[in-house]
This record gives structure tokens, C-alpha cells and sequence, in this order.
């Protein structure tokens, strides 16, 4: 039950945007922030027992879901996928100066056995994705401080999910075509 709860709370967050979006338009005035707020927090319980990184962006995920509802500001809600990027922009950086870097963590889970030759290429594309948090964090502030609701649903709804799928794509096309030529 416990493994069923996480997959639907991630899912669910993953569709954050769309629920803002068809929250502010759908639903009595602070009901989505509620739900929101709701779901990061059997979030953080689900949590609580792995991965301390990531509480960071559920705990302000909280703070700014449960403030938007007090101060009656829906705004709030727009910027918890710059906290994200943020949180993601931190934990990859850190492994860059910390190593081994978070995608030679990721890619030793399927071969442990990593040749010393490949640190070098898993470092450069830790620092892609370095880059691509801070655009999408960017694009994210950008969107929620000067947009309207519907450009910032569509970017970071959207926009900001196939920057990451072409990002983890063509890292994986480069990899499988290139790199094995070589």
C-alpha cells in the first residue's frame, strides 16, 4: 500500500500545473491549494523514511500551498516548479563537487561496473542537466511572475516535460549510437 501511495502522490505532483490550472478555474476559491497541500503532505509522510533531498521542495511545497490558502494569494501556487528546478539544480551540482555525480549514481544502478573512462562523459552530462534545470527554473519564475495561467500551465505543464524527455532521449540516442561506435 505504501509503494501505491507514493506512485499516485508522484503522479500526482507531476501533474501539479494541470491541477492548478483546472483548480483555479474549476474550484471553490483556496480548494485546490488545500488539495494541494493535502497531497505534499502525505507526500512528506510517504517520504519521511528516504530520500532527504527531496523533503526540501516538499516541505516548501507545503509551506507555499498552505500560505497560498491563508493569504488567499493563487499565486503562491505558481512557483513551486521553480522550487523544483532549484532542488534539482542543487542535488545534481552538489554531486558534480561530491562525486560520483548524480548520473554516474544513475547509470551504476544498471552497470556497477562502470569503466573509469566513462566518469568523464557521466560528469559532462550531469552538467547538462545542471543547464537544463536552470533554464526550466527560469522559464518557470519567468512564467509565474509576467504570464498568464495558460502560458504557465503550458510550460511548465508541458513545455518543461519535453525539454526532459528530448534531454533524456537524445542523451540516450547520442549513448546508444555514438558512443558505441566509438
Amino acid at each position: 500500500m505504501h509503494k501505491l501511495l507514493q506512485l499516485v502522490t508522484g503522479l500526482l505532483l507531476l501533474g501539479y500545473p494541470v491541477a492548478v490550472y483546472f483548480g483555479l478555474h474549476y474550484l471553490p476559491p483556496g480548494m485546490i491549494a488545500l488539495l494541494l497541500c493535502a497531497v505534499l503532505l502525505l507526500r512528506l509522510v510517504l517520504l519521511k523514511r528516504q530520500l532527504k533531498p527531496m523533503l526540501i521542495p516538499v516541505i516548501v511545497g507545503i509551506g507555499l500551498t498552505a500560505g497560498s490558502f491563508i493569504a488567499k494569494r493563487n499565486d503562491w501556487l505558481l512557483y513551486y516548479p521553480v522550487v523544483i528546478n532549484l532542488t534539482l539544480l542543487a542535488l545534481f551540482g552538489y554531486s558534480l563537487k561530491h562525486q560520483p555525480s548524480m548520473i554516474e549514481r544513475l547509470a551504476r544502478l544498471k552497470e556497477p561496473d562502470l569503466p573509469d573512462e566513462a566518469i568523464p562523459y557521466l560528469n559532462r552530462v550531469t552538467l547538462i542537466w545542471c543547464g537544463l534545470f536552470i533554464v526550466n527554473g527560469l522559464a518557470a519564475f519567468y512564467t509565474a511572475r509576467f504570464a498568464n495561467l495558460e502560458i504557465w500551465t503550458l510550460y511548465n505543464g508541458f513545455i518543461a516535460y519535453l525539454l526532459i524527455g528530448a534531454l533524456l532521449g537524445g542523451e540516450w540516442l547520442y549513448r546508444t549510437l555514438w558512443l558505441k561506435k566509438s
